[in-house]
């Protein structure tokens, strides 16, 4: 007698199987925005302002060992995303979803989230920023997206077109950590320390396409 599949295991095998139609980009992305959205209109702006900041991975928030705010702050931003850079994020998301797989699309976005808030926590830390930037607001998508974004680039095929986007995205990173003292922010520089964490998951990436990763899986 044939056993039906159970939900669970329906979904499991859909976001380890690459070229699924993707589901969690969309759905996270989606949420994300709906978020913003709630938040501004049905919130005051007290009680937005307190949300976002408790929500921070800010020296204070970590420092007083808050590190929910690892995952909570990957789920909200500031104010709705503009049209374009929503569309940036689906398609970064999207496509590594369809390529590969949502468990590693997801990996590979907290992994670049997570690891830039820890860096750039290190650092204000270790340079012992004052209490303006220390209990600054920090959420958003950005470091998540860089890294994917940089693992894409550094898992092309070797050869000018890898070099041209790995090239391009660090140019694109580096700039604005060189405008000088007082103009670079802490998150330029979270940007730039995702990027190069995404740039190398590339060789990890590589490995799991030459056994199989972005083919599709056998029914």
């Amino acid at each position: 007698m044939s056993r039906t599949p159970s939900r669970n295991s329906r979904i499991s095998r859909i976001s380890r199987t690459p070229h699924a139609l993707p589901l969690f980009a969309p759905a996270y992305v989606g949420g994300v925005q709906l978020g913003a959205y709630a938040a501004r209109h049905l919130l005051t702006p007290g009680a937005r302002e307190r949300l976002l900041r408790r929500c921070s991975t800010n020296v204070d928030n970590l420092a007083a060992g808050r590190w929910d705010t690892l995952a909570g702050s990957a789920f909200l931003v500031e104010a709705p995303m503009e049209l374009p850079y929503a569309l940036l994020l689906l398609a970064v998301l999207g496509y590594t979803e369809y390529a590969y797989g949502a468990w590693w699309a997801a990996g590979a976005f907290a992994y670049g989230h997570v690891g830039a808030s820890l860096l750039v926590y290190a650092g204000l830390r270790a340079l012992r920023a004052g209490p303006r930037t220390r209990s600054a607001t920090d959420v958003g998508v950005s470091y998540g997206l860089n890294a994917v974004a940089g693992a894409l680039a550094a898992a092309l095929p070797r050869g000018p077109a890898r070099t041209a986007a790995c090239a391009a995205l660090l140019t694109l990173g580096v700039r604005p950590c060189l405008q000088g003292r007082g103009r670079t922010t802490f998150t330029d520089v979270g940007h730039l320390l995702a990027l190069t964490l995404g740039l190398g998951l590339g060789p990890a990436l590589i490995r799991g396409r030459r056994r199989g990763l972005g083919r599709r899986s056998p029914q």
